[in-house]
């Protein structure tokens, strides 16, 4: 192909864009309803379209748990309290894993291949997303012909709709395709020309019963021309002479119902509708999300205008592009939008976007933190319905996760590990480092913070607090006394136990990861009993349990402070670490996610958390460096969360804003929106901060929309990097903590309510739907 690209245009915001197609997936411009996907690559004569739909995934439902686990657990643990760490992780290897002790992968539907050959040779190219509309379009002239491609994945319709036109008459000339590489066939329908029909099983043999248990997929496509000729050529549509030609695809799998077929094909019947139509619906119901939110950040305009790797490689170089953080801000947004909408599947390690059949990492959901992170935006960026999927999800665990409770570890409740699929997988998996069951209890923050966000008394009295109960009982359970000898001796502590993923060094040079009461394991169970306590308060429930929680909390460990390095303590003992800069910062959970470290409340173990960050160094994966983004912001340090940022976008982030681990992983793009959110309002421990940590380079602008804790909405605008004015809507007038630095001035329709001093914080009662403004008081 030759392409020459269009001219500069005025920038657009929230707008992706190039002046070339995309060489690579990694280049393409995603798509996506919460349940389909598409890739879009922007080609000219070829145009490649890579398909998703949520639950294509090898794996079948099935008991995965290990029945000689039980009657092993004690011989661990002995070990683990003696001290011999190695003797434990070969038995516990041997006994605790599920069988098998590995999920498989999540994979792509296929590829849609629209082939144009008369524009081998076009000029005035440009391919871009919209991401305010949810629309990706490519142009370019070829013949002195315009041709326009639009494409979006319709969550109302629940299809992915391609057009393609002309400016002129007769121009579009097209042959489509739909392909998958395996285990799937493309058929014509001969009843109707325009129709393809892509069928497979994915392979997914049981060992019991020899038989594919794989899943049935279809993937259907509906051809419509305006002028012209269509006809079916082998397994190709052919239009010939058309003014604008659409497609509809429609696709589905058996993960839900017994048939796929007649699902697809009723689906592709009722989005018979006119292109206009379509498109209108599509783009209102998205941006009744999409529009809730608003961000502005400085901008440099000779920058803003370049395409969007042309920019993103100005600031790889150094350059400076404050609103690139105001876009990726709203991309992240756009992602969750497009990967966890209510009635799907919560996003994987991908979201919704894979083109491989093995995905690193399988696309799987991991919960030693990566579908955490996913969410972490969802509440404060004002997208709750996103939330949605997750604790769908955690319902579907309850069941299985309750059978490995009790055949693992002889426990009420129900558990998690460290990673899952779509199919119920629960027990430890991969190798030692799976068997962390504190998968479930840090999942069940995330009720909790729905509830803390919405005041939904509703929610957390039908949904969140049984899921919450849940894992806490397992937890309840689960945790031991120290024996006599143990530094935590007649303290409560989980054994087996992990700091995620990292492994500590003995004074005698022994180098393990399995061990009892790591830091972060402690932390989670904090963490959880002390929800389960405020929720059953809420909801004037549960005291017996709620005492049994109280009883619990009293005898876990406490943060330590290692005397030798002033760093908070990651395991029972004062270890040394083989790898210091290691990615997970396990016992920093405490201060993000969770608050159990704050500057005002706990000023010595934030101190030790500034420490451990800067001893863990900055340089990480994708997803780590947006973690510590949020870990600096907690600390309100703008400029250390600022350089985070720095590197998030210039080490981490690949062509088409997708961030990389490396390879691809989404919880990075997500994490990082939540520390831009994190940078300008916090509402954790109990009171609202206004810009807490706001950088210099950040130093005029503005944000509509941000959700906080209490169920208040505000909006903020700020100058010389000092606060000009907040608007705080109280959705469900609860009582306002409200701090900042500098004295505040409260008013209500313009009489004074209250003044926020300057070394402090001050509470008022608000009023539902109410807007309280606040400026700096006058000196």
């Amino acid at each position: 192909m030759t392409a020459k690209a269009a001219e500069t245009l005025p920038p657009r915001t929230n707008v992706l864009w190039y002046r070339q197609p995309a060489r690579a997936w990694v280049e393409a411009l995603p798509l996506g309803n919460g349940r389909l996907g598409a890739m879009v690559f922007g080609g000219v004569e070829k145009e490649r379209i890579q398909l998703n739909e949520e639950t294509i995934w090898v794996g079948f439902e099935r008991d995965v748990n290990n029945p000689i686990a039980l009657r092993n657990l004690p011989d661990v643990r002995r070990l683990l309290f003696e001290g011999k760490e190695l003797e434990a992780t070969a038995l516990g290897s041997k006994t605790l894993m599920g069988v098998p002790d590995k999920v498989q992968s999540y994979q792509p539907l296929g590829d849609l291949i629209l082939e144009m050959p008369a524009a081998a040779s076009a000029a005035e190219y440009r391919r871009e997303l919209d991401l305010d509309a949810a629309v990706a379009t490519t142009t370019f002239v070829a013949g002195g012909v315009q041709f326009t491609r639009e494409a979006f994945v319709s969550a109302p319709d629940q299809v992915i709709v391609v057009r393609v036109a002309a400016s002129k008459p007769g121009a579009v000339h097209v042959r489509i395709r739909l392909e998958r590489s395996q285990e799937g066939i493309t058929n014509a329908d001969p009843s109707n020309p325009g129709t393809l029909i892509l069928r497979g099983q994915l392979t997914a043999i049981d060992p019991k019963s020899q038989q594919n248990k794989g899943l049935r997929f279809e993937g259907k496509l509906t051809t419509q021309a305006k002028g012209g000729a269509l006809k079916a050529d082998g397994n190709s549509v052919v239009v010939e002479g058309a003014d604008e030609v659409v497609i509809r695809v429609a696709a589905g799998t058996n993960y839900r119902a017994q048939s796929v077929e007649g699902i697809v094909s009723k689906t592709l019947v009722a989005a018979q509708k006119p292109f206009a139509e379509l498109k209108r619906a599509h783009i209102a119901d998205h941006q009744v999300y999409f529009r809730r939110v608003a961000l502005e950040l400085p901008a440099n305009a000779a920058l803003a205008a370049l395409p969007t790797d042309e920019r993103l490689a100005r600031v790889k170089a150094g350059e400076a592009d404050e609103s690139l953080a105001a876009l990726y801000f709203q991309y992240g947004r756009y992602l969750l939008l497009g990967s966890s909408r209510p009635g799907t599947l919560p996003a994987n390690l991908q979201g919704v976007w894979n083109e491989q059949m093995k995905a690193p990492w399988n696309a799987d959901y991991h919960t030693n933190i990566n579908l955490q992170m996913n969410y972490w935006l969802a509440e404060v960026s004002n997208l709750s319905e996103c939330h949605t999927p997750l604790f769908d999800y955690m319902d579907s665990l309850v069941k299985p996760g309750s059978r490995t409770a009790k055949i693992h570890y002889g426990a009420g409740g129900w558990v998690v590990h460290h990673l899952s699929d779509i199919f119920g997988y629960t027990a430890p998996a991969d190798g030692i480092w799976g068997v962390w069951p504190m998968g479930a209890a840090w999942l069940a923050q995330h009720p909790w913070e729905r509830y803390r966000f919405t005041a939904d008394r509703g929610f957390l009295e039908k949904r969140g607090y049984p899921l919450m109960k849940g894992a806490a009982e397992f937890v309840l359970d689960f945790l031991v006394e120290a024996p006599p000898g143990t530094p935590v001796a007649g303290m409560l502590v989980t054994a087996p136990s992990h700091s995620p993923e990292n492994s500590f060094r003995k004074k005698d040079g022994t180098v393990a990861m399995f061990t009892y009461a790591a830091t972060m394991d402690i932390a989670i169970c904090r963490d959880l009993l002390q929800n389960c306590v405020s929720a059953s308060k809420v909801l004037a429930t549960d005291a017996e349990f709620r005492a049994r929680c109280e009883a619990a909390l009293a005898k876990l460990p406490p943060l330590r402070i290692s005397p030798r390095t002033g760093k908070l303590m990651e395991w029972v003992e004062d270890y040394d670490e083989p790898e210091p800069q290691h990615r997970h910062v396990s016992p920093l959970f405490t201060l993000h996610p969770s608050e159990q470290i704050s500057l005002t409340r706990t000023p010595e173990l934030a101190a030790a958390a500034r420490k451990t960050l800067e001893a863990r160094g900055d340089k990480s994966t994708g997803w780590s460096t947006a973690w510590k983004m949020n870990f600096w912001a907690r600390l309100r340090d703008g400029e250390r969360a600022y350089k985070l940022w720095g590197m998030l976008i210039r080490t981490c982030t690949l062509p088409n804003l997708f961030d990389t681990h490396p390879p691809f992983q989404i919880d990075g793009n997500f994490g990082g929106t939540a520390g831009i959110a994190e940078m300008l309002l916090q509402s954790h421990a109990g009171e609202m901060f206004l810009l807490p940590a706001l950088p210099k380079a950040w130093g005029e602008g503005r944000v509509k929309g941000l959700r906080a804790r209490g169920a208040f909405e505000v909006d903020l605008e700020w100058s010389g990097g000092r606060l000009k004015e907040a608007r705080v809507r109280s959705l469900r007038g609860n009582p306002l903590q409200l701090r900042a630095d500098g004295p505040l001035a409260v008013t209500l329709n313009g009489k004074a309510v209250k003044t926020v001093p300057a070394d402090g914080a001050l509470t008022f009662n608000t009023s539902t739907g109410r807007v309280y403004v606040v400026r700096p008081a006058l000196a």
